[in-house]
């Protein structure tokens, strides 16, 4: 992408005016994207970009700046644009001797790119026809096809050079059912670290009748009851509640600000001796998963809590170094032209010994919720709002009505103390984007069928 000479010049040349740290961040991107809807094509657009974030770090200020010029004078302007804003004086010529470039392990069978449109589009046919299949109360179909391939080099001035090839494929359906209830909605999403391949273990006509069943099942649905009960929370579901109600508040950013109920706490029991929680970007194909950070560091397994123990934080670059210590792989940033900062990679509980089916019989009155949709959280306090987006009635140890929509409310704090069943059946869940600051990055989610014994549960029946 950019050659090693040219690299080390740029960083010279940022750390010329007295800088601490360098660092180029060079991107290479492309992608395709097709939707239908109503058996219409309604998008099918390819696109490419390609640019070069350089940052300076002097003191306690960090300079910035990307460019989509490539070549050695457009990256040398933006190096002495990132260290004019970093500057602090003190002169001199620092040299910087780059190292190995580590390779993505494993490759990936089929690139997207080299599959014509049409293959794509075909694929939103199959899964338009077969959703509509599912019976006559489906009104509204909706299909996505998504494809990137991401190509990125790091280099910095301590002399690391890494580059990573990440490919990921995704496709997604979501229909309208309309009865005497209304209109409900059901969705199924797939996607992995792997090209075109997906759709060799991935069966697009089965990915639409589930998301078509669920919004049928929808229409015979009862008010979900309203008030604190035990809930199951499905295989794989549920992994979102917990990447949002802990994960965020596990990332060094907030922890060192003080801005997380988190701080100060490793070594502390924080949840139930049942709950391990883990952020791995080794994960082979998840969709989280990479070879190197947006900091050329190598992507790595961490536990952050052990059997409920709080044993560490999710750490970037500069927050590591600032503390003297390693950084954990966490560094990740949207594209080219935004900063890194600490972010998680495919967050999930390690799964336990419980038989799921027992929990729910030994569940003699809940809610079973197979399908968690968006949420938000306060990092500071761990208080959080998520919508059940499939739900079912637990009566007497048994799985029975579907439920509306619902809220659950709770504290993630207490949630990972009050989880009381853990089981053996561990899954990854639907592939999905983390948004913070303004950036998204591709994150996963996991876990067993799991229970938490008392969760606030926002119906409307009484």
């Amino acid at each position: 992408m950019i050659e090693v000479d040219v690299i080390e010049r740029v960083l010279g040349a940022a750390l010329r005016t007295g800088g601490d740290f360098a660092e180029v961040f060079a991107e290479d991107r492309r992608g395709t994207a097709a939707s239908l809807e109503d058996g219409r094509v309604e998008q099918l657009a390819s696109g490419r970009e390609r640019g070069a974030g350089i940052r300076v770090v002097s003191g306690e200020t960090t300079g910035f700046a990307h460019t989509a010029d490539l070549s050695e004078t457009g990256l040398l302007a933006a190096a002495a644009a990132a260290a004019a804003a970093a500057h602090r004086g003190g002169g001199g010529v620092r040299e910087v001797a780059l190292g190995a470039s580590p390779a993505r392990s494993g490759g990936v069978a089929v690139l997207p790119e080299t599959v014509a449109k049409d293959v794509k589009v075909a694929l939103l046919r199959r899964a338009d026809e077969a959703a509509r299949a599912a019976g006559s109360a489906i009104r509204q179909v909706s299909a996505t096809y998504g494809d990137n391939r991401r190509r990125i080099l790091v280099a910095n001035s301590d002399g690391v050079l890494a580059t990573d090839d990440q490919v990921r494929t995704r496709f997604g359906v979501s229909c309208v059912a309309e009865g005497d209830t209304g209109l409900q909605t059901g969705r199924e999403t797939i996607g992995a670290t792997v090209g075109f391949e997906l759709f060799d273990t991935h069966d697009v006509e089965d990915i639409a009748r589930r998301a078509a069943t669920r919004a049928v099942a929808k229409l015979a649905a009862r008010p979900a009851p309203s008030g604190t009960l035990p809930v199951v929370i499905e295989q794989g579901s549920g992994g979102i509640l917990f990447h949002e109600a802990c994960g965020h508040g596990l990332e060094a950013d907030h922890i060192l600000k003080d801005l997380s109920v988190f701080a100060h706490r490793v070594g502390e029991q924080v949840a139930s001796p049942l709950v391990t929680l883990v952020d791995d970007a080794t994960m082979g194909r998840e969709w989280g998963a990479f070879a190197v950070d947006d900091e050329g560091h190598p992507g790595a397994r961490n536990v952050l809590i052990d059997h409920g123990v709080l044993t560490d934080y999710m750490w970037d670059l500069l927050r590591a170094r600032k503390e003297g210590r390693e950084s954990s792989g966490n560094g990740r940033r949207e594209t080219y032209q935004h900063l890194p900062m600490v972010r998680m990679t495919n967050t999930f509980l390690v799964g336990g010994t419980d038989d799921p089916e027992e929990i729910v019989r030994q569940t003699a009155h809940g809610v079973f919720v197979a399908q968690l949709g968006g949420g938000q959280v306060n990092t500071a306090t761990g208080d959080f709002t998520f919508g059940a987006t499939e739900a079912y009635l637990i009566e007497d140890g048994q799985i029975t009505e579907p439920l509306r929509d619902t809220n659950l409310i709770g504290n993630g704090p207490e949630i990972l103390r009050l989880i009381d069943a853990v089981g053996d059946d561990f899954a990854m869940g639907s592939p999905g984007t983390c948004g913070k600051q303004g950036q998204g990055v591709p994150v996963g989610t996991g876990q067993p069928t799991l229970r938490v014994s008392a969760l606030t549960v926002g119906g409307t029946a009484r």
